[in-house]
């Protein structure tokens, strides 16, 4: 024999529903166990025998389901008239939404207008409550709303490592200080492996996603990392992006078939292919940004911003290579690392690191050697090898977050690496030499300013009657002399 539940606790409908289905089951409970007969346990309770008869074919019928009351989805409706109805249920549906309230006052003036009994509010409610929810999101969301709530979506993950990447850009929650020591929200692009859920590469930066931000994190992705700790790299068969325009350039598309990768753009307004990344944006946000310096709490930090770009791109590769990719995925079961290695396989790379460079480091300038190297951005840049290429045209490539070195072609075909011999072992960023300029001009403006002053306060201003003012201050306009009508002599 079915076993009853316990009642619910909580005082909502359900629960009162239960509690007298339970009700209901004591009366029945004699019956069910001792087989005391119907007749007498429906006297000793009070209850008409007819009563006890239907509520016991419906318990061995349901169990003690079948002992709540059922409330009819259309109470209080049959009543209502159908065109009624159908009146109801279109202004609901209709763009823009308006209140039940509302809905419920029109539709009681156009009842008593056909003579109708004009329905109550309870029964207005109850009608638009029996719309289809999908139904009702479609109407007034659209076909974007509607899908994002109701759609079916087919979660999927790529077989094996490499096989899917995605790329996606984030504003994060955090200020950190500019070149000028003002405060600013950075940027992060960031590269995710699919099937592992490890970081590939990733980019921090100030102002809006770029072509060149995406390729600098590519290329971080695809190359080999520096750090042990760090071995995700390799070309991936497919890169899956949105449909930004730092996405949708003709040079990543020049990437994507000189490396031979297929580049994948998501439906246009369907981001929930993306989701994998976004968790990923998320716990940056929520682990990493409020242990730092600067971090958002509801639009205001929390304190006072301190990390330079620089520092904060230090701060995220510690999170990434020694906390995210070394702790248990909720989804994959695995540590992203070891879910990258698996079984073990060798990435697909480049032939070199010259010639990912000249597909992804878009920011290439024309220069000529001159017989004390090339000069860019105010620096002067060295090799040997540059000595055969005097008066020669070259391309230099660089990457704007480190100018100490350029990377140098001679007709597409890679020639050297030069450096700049005032900051060797040093990374100079674009940067530092934006805001080097800036200051120069600044101390030049204040000399202007200064030696301007100075030819102020020591030339008299024309006009000024000698001695009526002082060294620097404006002059005074003087009265004419000449007394031309009467009033002139008072």
């Amino acid at each position: 024999m079915e076993q009853p539940a316990a009642p619910m606790a909580l005082d909502t409908e359900a629960g009162q529903q239960r509690r007298k289905a339970m009700a209901r089951f004591a009366v029945l409970r004699p019956v069910l166990d001792d087989e005391v007969p119907l007749t007498f346990a429906a006297r000793a309770a009070g209850v008409p025998l007819r009563t006890a008869q239907r509520w016991l074919a419906r318990y061995r019928m349901h169990g003690l389901s079948g002992l709540e009351r059922l409330t009819r989805s259309d109470a209080g409706v049959r009543q209502t008239p159908a065109d009624l109805v159908g009146l109801i249920e279109g202004m609901a549906l209709k763009r823009p939404r308006v209140s039940a309230a509302t809905i419920h006052r029109r539709v009681a003036e156009a009842a008593r207008a056909k003579g109708w009994r004009a329905p109550s509010y309870s029964t207005v409610h109850a009608i638009i409550a029996r719309l289809e929810p999908g139904m009702v999101a479609l109407a007034h969301d659209g076909i974007a709303g509607f899908r994002d709530r109701y759609e079916l979506i087919h979660r999927h993950r790529a077989a094996a490592p490499n096989a899917v990447w995605q790329a996606d850009h984030t504003m994060l929650d955090l200020l950190i200080l500019d070149e000028r020591g003002k405060p600013a929200r950075p940027w992060l692009t960031t590269v995710l492996d699919d099937h592992s859920r490890a970081v590939a590469g990733y980019a921090v930066f100030l102002g809006a996603p770029s072509a060149l931000n995406t390729c600098l994190a590519l290329r971080q992705a695809i190359w080999r990392k520096s750090e042990a700790a760090w071995p995700v790299c390799g070309i991936p068969d497919m890169l899956y992006v949105d449909h930004g325009s730092d996405f949708t350039s003709l040079h990543l598309e020049q990437v994507s078939a000189a490396l031979r990768f297929q580049l994948t753009y998501s439906a246009v307004g369907r981001p929930q292919g993306r989701g994998k990344i976004e968790r990923l944006f998320g716990t940056i946000n929520t682990e990493l940004l409020p242990e730092l310096p600067g971090w958002l709490s509801g639009g205001k930090a929390a304190a006072a911003p301190r990390l330079s770009l620089a520092e904060l791109d230090r701060a995220i590769g510690a999170f990434v290579s020694g906390i995210y990719h070394v702790r248990p995925h909720s989804e994959t079961g695995q540590t992203p690392l070891d879910a990258w290695r698996g079984d073990g396989f060798l990435p697909r790379l480049p032939d070199n690191l010259e010639d990912l460079d000249l597909l992804l480091i878009m920011h290439a300038k024309a220069r000529t050697v001159q017989r004390d190297g090339v000069r860019f951005q105010g620096l002067r840049y060295v090799s040997p090898t540059l000595a055969g290429y005097i008066r020669e045209s070259v391309t230099i490539r660089y990457d704007p977050r480190d100018l100490s070195e350029i990377r140098v072609f001679h007709r597409d075909r890679f020639l050297c690496r030069a450096v700049s011999e005032e900051h060797a072992g040093n990374t100079v960023t674009l940067k530092d030499i934006e805001a080097a300029r800036r200051a120069h001009r600044q101390a030049l403006r204040n000399g202007i300013n200064e030696r301007i002053a100075r030819v102020a306060d020591f030339l008299p201003v024309a006009g000024a009657s000698s001695g009526a003012a002082k060294p620097g201050s404006p002059a005074r306009p003087t009265r004419s002399k000449l007394k031309i009508y009467e009033e002139d002599g008072t």
